[in-house]
C-alpha cells in the first residue's frame, strides 16, 4: 500500500483510506471533512480521479470540538465496534 504524506492535524481525523491497486476509492472519516480538508487530501493523494469521502457520524463539529474531545470520541468508538454482540 502506498503511504501518503498526510499532516497529523488531518490523518488523525481519518478512521480508513481504502485502496484497490494502489488507488484511493474511499476515505471514511470520523466527522465530515471539510471542503478544503477533501481537497489537500485529494492534492496529497495526487489522485484526479473520483473518490468517495464518507464519515462514520454525520454532525459537523469544528476544530475546537474535535481537538477537546477526539480521544473520547476514538474510544468509544472502537469499544462500541469490538463489542458488537456483547450482551452486558
Amino acid at each position: 500500500m502506498t503511504s501518503y504524506d498526510i499532516a497529523f492535524e488531518l490523518k488523525e481525523k481519518i478512521f480508513e483510506i481504502k485502496t484497490s491497486d494502489n488507488s484511493v476509492f474511499k476515505i471514511i472519516s470520523y466527522f465530515p471533512l471539510t471542503e478544503l480538508e477533501q481537497n489537500s487530501l485529494v492534492s496529497i493523494i495526487k489522485q484526479p480521479e473520483y473518490i468517495n469521502f464518507s464519515s462514520i457520524f454525520s454532525d459537523s463539529v469544528t476544530n475546537d470540538e474535535w481537538n477537546r474531545t477526539k480521544s473520547q470520541i476514538k474510544k468509544r468508538f472502537q469499544d462500541e465496534i469490538f463489542h458488537i454482540g456483547d450482551k452486558s
